[in-house]
């Protein structure tokens, strides 16, 4: 039977990306994102490669979504991967952490942290049964203290931690965070409004890495903190 890939936020960007080398390698993938249009195209896109695609759009952060998902992966049985992609920015331009609303703080941590744990503990039994691998999507805003990133930072901050302990508790599944680097996206646009990121590289460029990580026996790399676009990576 073929791998079977779940991936949040895969309608553009680095899902996107990243469902498309999924699907190159003959995974069944099952892609979710909140724009129903981009999701439906990029799944279209992927059937000439000739593996099941199934796109079912929504908000990781609304628990009856993330339900949905988690049936599906019950009713495949196996679940070898769980990509914890999608994120949530927050205001935008990125406001100081002594003006940041409240409201919006605590969106970015439901999306964030609450979202890609309860995912986790969704499809765990199915993950468990695959000896299958967790990749939570963090950033170097979680380690390093940038004027304006102080929320998104502590949201994925809080998320690697989670990944740390995870990979503690779970002896039959991996568990890593991956820092994707610095990138031209949709997210970065918004992160700085008006100004020329066309200096970025394209998601594309963490393509080495992916083919890299998927590789390893998800046992072999649980714990670890990754950098995507590092010159090397060592299990």
């Amino acid at each position: 039977m073929p791998r079977f890939a779940l991936v949040t936020g895969a309608s553009k960007g680095l899902g996107a990306v990243l469902a498309t080398f999924l699907a190159g390698r003959g995974d069944d993938l099952l892609l979710t994102a909140r724009d129903e249009a981009a999701l439906t195209e990029r799944a279209e896109s992927l059937a000439e490669f000739g593996v099941d695609v199934r796109a079912v759009a929504g908000d990781v952060a609304d628990p009856d979504h993330r339900a949905v998902l988690g049936e599906i992966a019950a009713e495949r049985g196996a679940l070898d991967l769980l990509v914890n992609n999608a994120s949530a920015l927050g205001p935008s331009p990125l406001p100081p952490l002594s003006a940041y609303p409240l409201d919006e703080f605590e969106r970015v941590l439901r999306t964030n942290v609450v979202a890609p744990l309860a995912l986790a503990q969704a499809v765990l039994p199915v993950l468990r049964e695959a000896g299958g691998l967790v990749v939570n999507v963090t950033s170097d805003a979680a380690v390093e203290g940038y004027p304006g990133w102080g929320g998104y930072g502590a949201s994925k901050a809080a998320l690697d931690q989670l990944t740390r302990a995870l990979a503690a508790e779970e002896t039959a599944v991996g568990v890593v965070s991956v820092d994707p680097g610095d990138m031209r996206t949709d997210m970065h646009r918004r992160a700085f409004p008006g100004e020329d990121i066309s200096d970025r590289p394209l998601p594309d460029i963490t393509l080495p890495f992916w083919a890299w990580l998927l590789g390893r026996d998800p046992l072999d790399v649980t714990g670890r903190r990754f950098e995507a676009q590092a010159e090397r990576w060592e299990a």
